[in-house]
C-alpha cells in the first residue's frame, strides 16, 4: 500500500466511525475520503472564525474543537466541544453566508475537512446522504435546545448540579460515580455560562457539602440521589 493509499484508508476509517456515515458501503466511504483533507491544529489555533467562507464541514479525528460565539461585549459563549468522531458545521453546506461561529482547538487536534463542492456533488448522485445530513443537523439542534434549557436555569450551582446529574448512569442511586473531565475547567465553566472563579467556588461549595470529590480531572459524585435532591430543590420541585 502506498503512502497516499494508507492516508486515504485512515481517513475512510475515521469516516466509518462518524455517526453521519454509519452503514455506508466501503465504496461510498472511499468516495468521501477522496474529497477529504486532513488539517492539524495546535492548541489555541482557530479552524475558522464567524463569517469566514465555508469550505465544507468537519469531523474530529483526534483532540477537541471548541465552537463558540463572542458577544458584542467580548464574552465567549461555548456552543459545544466536539471530540473524536463528531462532525460539525454541516449546516453551512446549504448556505452562502459562511460559518456562523468561531472554532478553536482546545488541545492539539486533527480534523477532517469534507470539502463542500465535492460533497454537494456526491449528494446529487446519492440523495440518501442528504437524509443523513438532515439527521445529523437534527441531533445538533437537540444539543443546542438542551443547552438553551440548561442556560435558563437560575444560577451556576443549579446548572452545575444539572450537568453532573445528567452524567450519572443512575441519578437516583447512592453509589459514587466518577466523571472524567475531557476538557479544562475553564472551558467547562464557559459551557455552563460562567467564569473560572465562579465555577471553582461552586465546586468548593459542593465539596464542603460532601456532594462531590475532586481529584485532578476526576469529579466523583458521592451520592447522585443527594445531588439530584439538591437540583430538584433549587428548581422548586
Amino acid at each position: 500500500m502506498s503512502l497516499a493509499e494508507f492516508k486515504q484508508a485512515a481517513i475512510a476509517n475515521t469516516l466509518r466511525g462518524c455517526q453521519l456515515f454509519v452503514g455506508l458501503s466501503p465504496a461510498d466511504l472511499n468516495a468521501i475520503a477522496e474529497i477529504t483533507v486532513v488539517k492539524s491544529l495546535d492548541k489555541g489555533d482557530y479552524l475558522f472564525r464567524e463569517g469566514d467562507p465555508s469550505h465544507g464541514f468537519y469531523i474530529v479525528q483526534k483532540g477537541a474543537i471548541n465552537v463558540h460565539r463572542v458577544s458584542a461585549a467580548g464574552k465567549e459563549q461555548v456552543i459545544h466541544i466536539f471530540r473524536a468522531s463528531e462532525s460539525f458545521a454541516e449546516a453551512t453546506l446549504a448556505t452562502m453566508v459562511g460559518y456562523p461561529a468561531d472554532a478553536r482547538a482546545v488541545e492539539s487536534s486533527q480534523v477532517l475537512l469534507v470539502q463542500k463542492s465535492g460533497f454537494l456533488g456526491l449528494l446529487k448522485r446519492q440523495p440518501e446522504l442528504a437524509l443523513r445530513m438532515l439527521g445529523s443537523m437534527s441531533m445538533h439542534l437537540r444539543v443546542l435546545v438542551g443547552q438553551l434549557e440548561d442556560m435558563t436555569l437560575k444560577d451556576v450551582e443549579t446548572r452545575l448540579a444539572n450537568w453532573l446529574v445528567k452524567r450519572c448512569p443512575d441519578p437516583d442511586g447512592a453509589k459514587p460515580v466518577n466523571i472524567e473531565l475531557r476538557t479544562t475547567k475553564r472551558v467547562l465553566a464557559a459551557e455552563l455560562g460562567t467564569v473560572s472563579e465562579t465555577f471553582s467556588r461552586t465546586l468548593a461549595k459542593f465539596r464542603e457539602q460532601q456532594l462531590i470529590q475532586v481529584k485532578g480531572k476526576t469529579l466523583t459524585v458521592l451520592s447522585p440521589a443527594r445531588l439530584k435532591a439538591l437540583l430538584r430543590q433549587n428548581l422548586g420541585e
